[in-house]
């Protein structure tokens, strides 16, 4: 019975970049030595980081005036590191809260400057996108999660930064890759690799040149982007294997036509997928229509007294995996990302049409 897994991270992988990591834990580059004992100062590791930026760059179009980092700690650790690096003392930075990441970044910028919450909409179990808040005209930046994988809802256009010397700033941990961007809108973005891009373990941080070394405050060595940008990513030894694999799936991107041909495959993955949920019975989306997920497809029954684990255990048997809805939501959850195939959407959609019936 083929699986189709719909875990929201680790989530699931292309079968070229799998094929590929088992390789290279064997033997790397007809080396003789796995990839995971090749040490980072190695002429093949250090050509790997060089194509996985260059392949980044290449993707995103991303503009010369950008440093590409691969760091560790998750994007967890940028909460903390982007205020850290980025508001002088005494300054602040706008925020939308839109979900449970969000709301980990606030407290994490809380800890170490002063924050302002223009949008929240938390009072409505995070259903929709804020649009109407109130920049602060002295604020560094405005943090934005592109895309809640809790919640299921994603930005479709992003805001714009009134203040002439600020910068919009992006978690985009569960959207990444999965459509084109325009990098200069942004002044750092970043994404854990676990949702859409590669295994865990490493964090990809793009920073715009001039807003590295301020030096605002003394930061912890580790802590501080410049300490990436002169060392390459390689202050510390970096986690080789998570970026070969990362480096895997952008190559089999390209392979598919590049971001644009990505995005066509997961509009027509989520539409099939909304339109079974609205024509289905037996279920409906809690989310805002114009600000639904590409990525992260949350559904509930329309009758609360049905049973969430009968049609678990009806989908499981089937192959599908992992669709339990997170525990502050409840009901279900599809996590769609780029690897996911269209069949493994048909398989969804065919198992609820079953379910319907039964």
């Amino acid at each position: 019975m083929k699986i189709y897994n719909f875990s929201p991270g680790p989530a699931c992988l292309s079968n070229s970049a799998l094929n590929a990591a088992g390789e290279a834990a064997k033997e790397y580059n007809n080396s003789g030595m796995s990839i995971l004992e090749m040490s980072h100062r190695s002429k093949e590791v250090v050509s790997l980081f060089e194509e996985g930026t260059a392949n980044i760059k290449s993707l995103l179009s991303v503009p010369d005036n950008y440093h590409i980092l691969w760091l560790q700690g998750g994007a967890s650790t940028q909460f903390a590191m982007i205020p850290m690096n980025l508001i002088p003392k005494g300054g602040s930075a706008d925020y939308i809260e839109t979900g449970a990441w969000s709301s980990k970044a606030i407290k994490e910028c809380a800890k170490v400057s002063n924050v302002n919450v223009i949008g929240s909409s938390k009072e409505s179990i995070y259903n929709y996108i804020p649009k109407n808040f109130e920049q602060n005209i002295d604020s560094s930046y405005m943090h934005i999660t592109s895309n809640n994988t809790i919640y299921g809802t994603q930005y479709k256009k992003y805001p714009k930064v009134n203040n002439p010397d600020g910068f919009l700033v992006a978690d985009m941990s569960s959207d990444i890759l999965s459509k084109p961007i325009n990098v200069s809108d942004f002044g750092l973005i970043y994404a854990g690799a676990q949702k859409n891009m590669g295994p865990a373990g490493v964090t990809l941080v793009i920073i715009r040149d001039d807003l590295v070394g301020k030096n605002y405050s003394e930061i912890p060595t580790m802590l501080n982007y410049e300490t990436h940008v002169k060392k390459k990513s390689m202050f510390n030894t970096p986690p080789v294997f998570s970026v070969f694999v990362v480096n895997e799936t952008l190559k089999w991107l390209q392979s598919l036509g590049g971001l644009s041909e990505m995005e066509k495959m997961n509009e027509r993955k989520a539409q099939k997928l909304y339109y079974e949920i609205e024509r289905n019975s037996l279920f409906k989306s809690p989310i805002a229509e114009e600000d639904r997920s590409l990525m992260n497809v949350p559904f509930i029954f329309t009758d609360s007294s049905l049973n969430d684990a009968d049609f678990l255990q009806f989908c499981d048997d089937r192959g599908l995996k992992t669709l339990k809805g997170h525990r502050s939501v409840g009901g279900f959850r599809a996590s769609i990302y780029n690897a996911m195939p269209e069949v493994g959407v048909d398989t969804l959609i065919a198992t609820m049409q079953d379910y319907e019936t039964h």
